[in-house]
């Protein structure tokens, strides 16, 4: 690896190792073919932007439910901008429910912070000078519509989805074809912008949860590319496994065990499709869902699951129907299906997108939002809900049945 890239921050303060220096130094190490020459590029831009932008302070936004590649991702890019004196803060504005996630930001001392949007609006965010998504294009997020109204111009965007609208930002970097954004981070700093020491607890920290959220995008590597495992092989250096291991063996919760009962009581099955819808979920066990969708798709000859239910957000007292598709089928396309099915909002958003083999979407109750004492009205809300979502879904599933079964 080039000495030009591997220094510390000390050095290359005292140095000031040019951007046009650091690009020699990242094509020596990654050739000159095309897919390793539009890396370069991306790091040469990377590095220019980061260089303007050197001592501020930056707030990096990454998704509601943040699961481990987004968490890893945003740390690894925390750690990159600290090269340049940036000092970044990463926040999320929902909760983290799934276990192995809760378990992998407390063993690993991961700096995210949860923040309730109203809660945002009363800090100083004067002291942003920038805001950086992180396996986010903002759409998953109520934080960074609070940010983006202070004003917050956004530098940096990361992230491994389709694009889901106009982004305006002095790097971009969107990779739907690859599989992890921690991959993404993992090139960056295989490139030299970041050096790992094995004997650098935070290093090795990082990079345990860069290879959780790895492989929690691949499968566990199943579904993985050259470029994923050229990543893994690079972290195997860096890692704890012994530290990986106690992450991933978290265990489920009850009420997670209990949501997934729920799937299997309520699932219909077509032409090699799963379908379920669970009923209202507390705010907290919002990950359940996803949860059992992985759950329902191991079924014998199902090859894909979606699993639905309503979640109640008792901080702002606001409902959203949260749904999660997963799939084995390799020529379904889960954010062109997802998209297809539910469609836009009157802002012209898609309610949902996905990546390779999975995806998730967010849909507003809107007028029928908020919580109300009497069962039978919030029975038949729910049974609104369940109907519209089967019909939308079994439209592609088997066109020509129009009548859906909710019992």
């Amino acid at each position: 690896m080039s000495s030009n890239l591997n220094t510390s921050l000390e050095h290359r303060l005292a140095t000031k190792t040019t951007p046009k220096k650091q690009l020699e130094a990242v094509e020596g190490k990654f050739g000159k073919d095309k897919k390793d020459s539009d890396l370069v590029k991306i790091i040469h831009q990377l590095t220019k932007v980061l260089e303007q932008h050197r001592g501020e302070r930056q707030i990096v936004v990454i998704q509601d439910f943040p699961d481990p590649d987004a968490l890893s991702s945003a740390w690894a890019y925390q750690l990159i901008a600290a090269n340049y004196e940036i000092s970044c803060d990463i926040v999320y504005g929902g909760i983290l429910s799934h276990q192995e996630n809760i378990t992998l930001v407390k063993l690993t001392g991961l700096p995210a912070t949860k923040y309730v949007h109203t809660a945002l609006q009363e800090e100083d965010l004067s002291v942003y000078k920038g805001c950086v998504l992180i396996d986010s294009q903002g759409t998953n997020s109520q934080l960074y519509s609070v940010v983006e109204a202070a004003g917050i111009p956004l530098i940096v965007v990361v992230d491994h989805h389709s694009k889901q609208g106009e982004i305006k930002a002095e790097f971009v970097d969107l990779r739907p074809q690859t599989r992890a954004t921690a991959t993404i981070l993992t090139q960056y700093i295989q490139s030299g912008m970041l050096e790992f020491d094995s004997n650098n607890e935070n290093h090795v920290k990082c990079a345990t949860a860069l290879m959780h959220g790895l492989r929690s995008d691949t499968n566990r590597l199943m579904q993985a590319k050259e470029e994923d495992f050229i990543a893994a092989a690079y972290l195997s250096r860096f890692y704890d496994s012994q530290l990986l291991n106690a992450i991933m063996q978290s265990a489920r919760s009850r009420r997670v065990m209990n949501v997934i009962e729920r799937a299997l009581r309520n699932c219909i099955t077509k032409k090699n499709f799963s379908i379920s819808g669970v009923g209202y979920l507390r705010y907290d066990d919002r990950d359940a869902i996803p949860q059992a969708a992985d759950f329902l798709v191991t079924e014998e000859d199902i090859h894909t699951a979606v699993v639905y239910g309503i979640v109640h957000n008792e901080d702002d007292d606001k409902e959203l129907v949260i749904g999660s598709l997963r799939t084995t089928k390799i020529t379904l396309d889960p954010d062109e299906f997802i998209k297809e099915t539910l469609g836009k909002d009157i802002q012209g958003r898609f309610f949902g997108g996905g990546r390779h083999l999975a995806g998730g979407f967010e849909i507003p109750v809107g007028f029928l939002n908020g919580f109300n004492d009497n069962a039978e009205y919030t029975k038949l809300k729910w049974e609104v809900f369940d109907r519209q979502i089967k019909q939308k879904l079994m439209r592609l599933v088997e066109p020509d049945d129009s009548v859906i079964a909710t019992d």
